[in-house]
């Protein structure tokens, strides 16, 4: 059976695919496969691939062993610090730019709330969590997301339709204070009369054609509409009109599965109103350890009258 050829890399489309072309050169010399190098990390051969195409970037740990095991002498690991010190990475370049031109956005978001409607908070914890060695950079990232949103206050904004998983609204992201103020925000998008609808899917909805992950399917005036997988490190612009009909199907059956808007409204607004509560009362365990405190404090009184 004949081994199919790799599939051929433009180096100069961006850093990343320089990346990938360099990380598939040191590796040809040293002879190893995709999988025999996966295997000494150890990690997915898969990812290997992934890094070679330029679909993704590897994290501190992984881009220090690379340039080691493939005796690349600093050149692998000082290319991988151009890559992510870049405020957006090139696999989201193309859709942030196609993102303003956009008439209509419908998002499905499985594990966090989408960069348009997070708070500053929100997304600064995103990002540091999601890029551990970005360092200073950090700012110019947050500044560069915030400045995406400016396109909801435009003179024409885009119609913009988002399907949470109820799992964004119970995962705490840095602290209950900025989960508040994020929820809030929240509900002042789905209450604001603005071209934003928003729906919660709700854990007993069960099984559903995005199970996997995030999507973005963006409709324009004047060009097909195109479809956008998203993860943490990764993204994948789709334009075969095939597949992004595929995804426009699966969203329009997650509207059907999802809370009305209203009930959403509604459901946002009680868990608001949960964590507010919460934090004017104490936690159990801040309750367990004053009670143990006041239980001291009677006990050494009793020792001292007892004297």
């Amino acid at each position: 059976m004949a081994v199919p050829a790799p599939k051929k890399l433009d180096p100069t489309q961006s850093l990343t695919a320089l990346y990938g072309s360099m990380l598939r050169k040191f590796r040809t010399k040293a002879g190893w496969t995709q999988r025999e190098l996966g295997d000494r990390i150890p990690i997915a051969h898969s990812r290997i691939a992934q890094f070679e195409l330029g679909n993704e970037t590897p994290v501190p740990d992984v881009a220090q062993a690379l340039d080691r095991l493939l005796k690349a002498d600093g050149d692998l690991l000082d290319l991988w610090q151009h890559v992510v010190r870049t405020p957006i990475p090139d696999w989201a370049r193309r859709y942030v730019n196609l993102e303003p031109q956009a008439s209509k956005i419908r998002k499905y978001a499985a594990h966090s709330v989408p960069g348009l409607l997070q708070t500053e908070a929100y997304a600064r914890e995103l990002l540091g969590v999601a890029r551990p060695s970005v360092g200073d950079e950090l700012e110019k990232l947050l500044s560069a997301r915030m400045a995406r949103q400016r396109i909801l206050g435009s003179e024409s904004p885009p119609v913009l339709w988002v399907v949470l998983d109820e799992a964004v609204l119970l995962r705490t992201v840095d602290s209950p204070a900025v989960m508040r103020e994020q929820l809030a925000h929240l509900l002042a998008a789905a209450e604001a009369r603005n071209p934003i609808t928003l729906q919660v899917l709700p854990f007993s909805a069960g099984a559903h054609p995005l199970l996997d992950g995030s999507a973005t399917v963006l409709s324009f005036a004047s060009r097909p509409d195109t479809a956008y997988l998203e993860g943490s490190h990764s993204g994948e612009l789709i334009e075969h009109s095939v597949a992004v009909a595929e995804y426009a199907l699966a969203f329009d059956y997650l509207q059907g599965l999802a809370l009305s808007p209203r009930a959403s409204a509604a459901l946002i607004r009680s868990l608001l109103e949960d964590t507010n509560r919460d934090a004017r009362f104490p936690s159990r365990s801040q309750r367990r350890r004053v009670a143990q405190v006041q239980l001291q404090q009677h006990a050494g009184r009793r020792l001292r009258r007892g004297r």
